[in-house]
């Protein structure tokens, strides 16, 4: 997996505060890969359990409609429905949200089926804050931006680090996401 130059360079970030940022990233869902898709689905019975009543259909958990993505296996996302949640601080949520706190169903679900707590969670939740350009490359999006924004996945640090150790966890994960994709239809 390749690394932007931006990735090597220190900056005065250090990775969100949650829960007390109450899962602000999620306020507008997610692109989902479809082996990604199916892999929640097996799971329905142990998400459902974390979703409140008007999120347990898991119907209603994705749109239908899909578009393409270069840079999942299977070359195809969907994207996660969004509902209107008072309670999250921008107003929406993903439907795997969990009010009012914020966790993530997929997450929560993946720890109590005794995995890791990304196994069910979509490369693109795990990868966020960063971002991938059009060749495949990771990078992070302008630091200046990303503390300033309210409640976001980013926070100001008295010590500079290259975001590549920061966030050398997930992209650990997403690399090895990229590498045991299942593609069945």
């Amino acid at each position: 997996m390749k690394l932007s130059k931006r990735m090597n360079r220190p900056a005065p970030i250090a990775c969100c505060d949650f829960p007390a940022c109450r899962g602000a990233c999620c306020a507008y869902g997610v692109w989902v890969g479809e082996g990604e898709i199916a892999k929640i689905m097996e799971n329905a019975e142990a998400v459902r359990r974390f979703l409140p009543p008007e999120a347990e259909d898991p119907a209603g958990w994705f749109t239908d409609e899909t578009e393409p993505d270069p840079h999942l296996p299977c070359g195809k996302v969907r994207h996660t429905r969004v509902l209107t949640r008072p309670e999250h601080p921008l107003g929406s949520a993903c439907v795997f949200w969990v009010p009012p706190d914020g966790y993530c169903a997929l997450q929560l679900a993946s720890e109590a089926l005794g995995k890791h707590p990304w196994a069910l969670k979509p490369f693109y939740c795990v990868l966020h804050p960063l971002d991938i350009e059009e060749d495949g490359t990771i990078t992070i999006d302008d630091v200046q931006e990303l503390t300033s924004t309210k409640g976001g996945c980013v926070k100001p640090s008295e010590a500079a680090r290259p975001p590549k150790e920061i966030f050398g966890a997930e992209i650990e994960w997403v690399s090895k996401v990229l590498k045991t994709t299942d593609c069945t239809d």
